[in-house]
């Protein structure tokens, strides 16, 4: 019997023999040539980034709901979540950034030559008990909007609640959470194939935006010093911790979560965006399934090393700006308040940025004064607001594995896969 002829076989076969890391370096290439032959389409090329983007987001709160609440209700006493591990990797990670930010502006101190008004009409926390009070309002939101508005806050606090009770349900019950998972898994495959038409989009509109890079002269220095400072802590920082959990060369899980998380992160600009593509490489790492259904979430939530960073850098500039003379304990105990603040800003309309206010009153920077330097974050955005999204979103599943692999290396396990 003749064998049914695929016409698109050969054409599939081909690029699924192409990396994909590849692929997505061919659509940035594409993107900018785009950009540099036709910068004037303004249909469909953004489009195709748009698209992506949307349907990250659309499909991560649903993505989130059942993979949590799915591993909960099938969590026994006994299992392995590795979850204090990782907690402790997250605010370490934070404290590690915050202060290596504040000496950094010691070394190479930024100031700001104009400040301009760029944010009207935004309301910034009046202080870290209205971060807090949020956070609390944002768990208790009623789960249908909490799943509209992407609030994984709320999401998180309802999965958990939910998982919990499901766990004295019927084991059939309990599958039909996990085939549900397995589903929506299945959709975020299909839609992060797309993602080398999507970065190829993303590329474009980043670079045929009206002002573009060329915004950033202005401000060159204080962004060289956030984009080094978290590359060290890419680079350096968290590699260091890594070793210290997996006694082992930790450079080929570094490269693979830079590639494989924080190049898309980079381009999204949203950790939301960003989470499935994380869970989908702890799978493919082949993690513990009950630790990172959990970990990642969480992650997204409250891993905001590049918050820190942000908060502190930009803060010290506009110290620096005003001439404020600052001891060290002083801007230590700021440090302090951007990570707190960190952990809430994922819930926060403006994400870092307009938490800057917050640590500016710790030195009596005036409201207005503060806001003006919110407006230049959002100038520096375009480098800024990638940079500290990639560090973030990777962060997640180099601490996640880093924890699971040291719960390994403990119990005299293998894990099966080592990098």
């Amino acid at each position: 019997m003749l064998e049914k002829i695929n016409p698109r076989a050969p054409f599939a076969n081909t690029l699924n023999r192409v990396p994909f890391i590849l692929q997505v370096v061919i659509g940035l290439i594409l993107g900018i040539v785009a950009a540099m032959i036709y910068p004037d389409d303004k249909t469909v090329i953004p489009t195709l980034g748009n698209l992506f983007v949307r349907a990250l987001k659309a499909v991560a709160p649903v993505l989130v709901f059942v993979l949590v609440s799915s591993a909960i209700s099938k969590h026994k006493t006994g299992q392995q979540t590795n979850m204090k591990a990782v907690m402790v990797l997250y605010i370490a990670g934070m404290v590690i950034a915050s202060t290596l930010a504040l000496i950094m502006s010691y070394l190479f101190p930024s100031t700001f030559t104009e400040l301009a008004s760029q944010a009207e009409g935004v309301s910034p926390p009046q202080g870290i008990s209205e971060v807090l009070i949020n956070f609390l309002y944002q768990a208790v939101e009623n789960p249908v909007s909490a799943l509209m508005n992407a609030n994984y806050i709320g999401i998180l606090f309802w999965a958990v609640s939910l998982g919990l009770c499901f766990r004295v349900s019927a084991d059939h019950t309990k599958r039909v959470l996990e085939d549900l998972a397995q589903c929506v898994s299945g959709v975020v495959r299909i839609v992060i194939r797309f993602a080398p038409l999507g970065v190829l989009g993303l590329v474009y509109s980043s670079c045929t935006q009206e002002g573009g890079f060329a915004n950033l002269l202005n401000y060159l220095h204080v962004v060289v010093v956030l984009v080094v400072t978290m590359l060290i802590i890419a680079l350096v920082v968290n590699p260091l911790m890594i070793w210290i959990c997996i006694r082992r060369n930790p450079l080929p899980l570094v490269w693979t979560c830079l590639t494989k998380s924080a190049v898309t992160a980079f381009f999204t600009r949203s950790s939301a965006a960003n989470l499935p593509v994380n869970l989908a490489l702890c799978e493919e790492l082949k993690l513990p399934k009950q630790a990172y259904t959990i970990s990642i979430p969480l992650g997204c939530t409250i891993n905001m090393s590049g918050a820190a960073v942000t908060i502190v850098v930009m803060t010290m500039a506009a110290v620096n700006t005003l001439g404020i003379q600052v001891d060290f304990g002083s801007a230590l105990l700021m440090c302090i308040a951007a990570v707190l603040c960190a952990c809430g800003c994922s819930g926060i309309a403006g994400g870092s940025l307009m938490l800057i206010p917050l640590a500016c009153s710790i030195f009596g920077i005036s409201n207005d004064i503060a806001m003006q330097v919110v407006g230049i974050g959002f100038i520096i955005g375009v480098v800024q607001d990638s940079t500290e999204t990639a560090l973030n979103s990777h962060t997640d599943v180099e601490f996640t594995a880093a924890a699971c692999w040291r719960a390994d290396r403990l119990a005299g396990r293998t894990p099966e896969v080592m990098l």
